[in-house]
């Protein structure tokens, strides 16, 4: 009952694990017969495996050889069996690290991590945030999720790619979502408007169901499933056609042709942020606000009063409790509170 309980156990046990025991105790039993056949020229056991490893592996040092017939005959037994099962396990651990290369480059390893940032869909706008990780040192790792690519080379963008399905269970269980900070859902770009809102839609569901506390960002494309992407349990929502037609209404009326870069230099090195007023600055004027923030290297630019957004309002103006203050600051600052 103990051997079949010891046999189930060893073949239960990984390849690569299992040819190391393997190998670990034919060393182990040639190196003590050695040392029982021949003691005064191998005292110890140890002496016996350290001699049975360098002939088993080949390598022949020299500095240990058996005198006798016996010992030459173990000798022999353990070349060729030991050499083979050495072979082997090197063979098997060689292919085993190119699998396992493949498996991350395909999408089908899991992910370990904890604390991660989980982005869904591959494109522009992602690749783009990636590199934007990358440059401002964002202490976090990336797992990609995408159903369309084949394969994503781990050295060439240093992200965890899961090949799958958004909207799966099992897709998610795989990125680790349970134990991951932040989710941001793009839309595909493959899809239109209303049938990649859908998916988007059913990709934060999913997300939320399976981490009550993730903090999901979702790109949503058209205005009236704003909404249902907010009920479906998305934090923040970002309105990417809202977003551009903006920019191209400031590229109509400027004569500067480097407006669009100069948006895109503030969203990319400066952070919009909003925050309760602290109790020292209520019936102060905005002026005084402003120089208050700039102390700080904080730009004050608005505030959110009863749900109304006031952008640069009035410098007399009075702030009062419960505002929210609009300011600008370096995206340095909201990297270091990520860390």
């Amino acid at each position: 009952m103990f051997w079949h309980k010891c046999v189930q156990f060893y073949f239960h046990l990984p390849i690569i694990v299992r040819l190391l025991l393997s190998v670990s105790i034919l060393m182990i039993m040639f190196g003590s017969l050695i040392h029982l056949i021949e003691p005064d020229h191998f005292p110890s056991v140890f002496d016996g495996i350290w001699w049975a490893i360098v002939t088993g592996s080949t390598v022949g040092y020299g500095d240990y050889v058996p005198l006798s017939t016996i010992g030459k005959i173990i000798a022999i037994l353990l070349i060729l069996a030991g050499g083979g099962f050495v072979t082997f396990y090197m063979a098997t651990l060689s292919a085993g690290t190119i699998k396992f290369e493949q498996d991350l480059s395909e999408g089908k390893t899991a992910y370990k991590g904890t604390d991660h940032t989980i982005i869904i869909g591959w494109n522009e706008r992602t690749k783009q945030l990636i590199d934007m990780f990358e440059t401002h040192n964002l202490n976090t790792e990336t797992v990609l999720i995408d159903h369309s690519l084949n394969k994503l080379s781990y050295q060439e963008h240093h992200i965890h790619y899961i090949k799958g399905e958004p909207t799966s269970d099992k897709t998610l269980q795989k990125a680790n979502i349970e134990q991951a900070k932040y989710i941001v859902i793009t839309s595909d770009p493959n899809l239109t408007e209303e049938q990649a809102d859908r998916q988007t839609i059913l990709s934060i569901i999913a997300a939320r169901g399976n981490n009550a506390s993730i903090r999901i960002i979702s790109e949503i494309l058209t205005e009236m499933q704003r909404k249902n992407a907010i009920r479906a349990g998305a934090d923040v929502i970002v309105r990417s056609n809202n977003f551009m037609s903006s920019l191209f209404y400031q590229s109509l009326f400027q004569t500067n042709p480097q407006v669009t870069e100069i948006i895109a230099k503030t969203l990319e090195e400066q952070q919009f942020c909003s925050q309760l007023v602290d109790e020292d600055l209520i019936d102060k004027d905005f002026y005084f606000c402003a120089q208050h923030f700039l102390a700080n290297r904080k730009w004050l630019i608005g505030l959110f009063r009863e749900e109304e957004m006031i952008l640069h309002p009035d410098f007399a103006l009075r702030i009062k409790k419960g505002d929210s203050l609009i300011f600008l600051q370096p995206l340095e600052h909201n990297r270091k509170q990520v860390e």
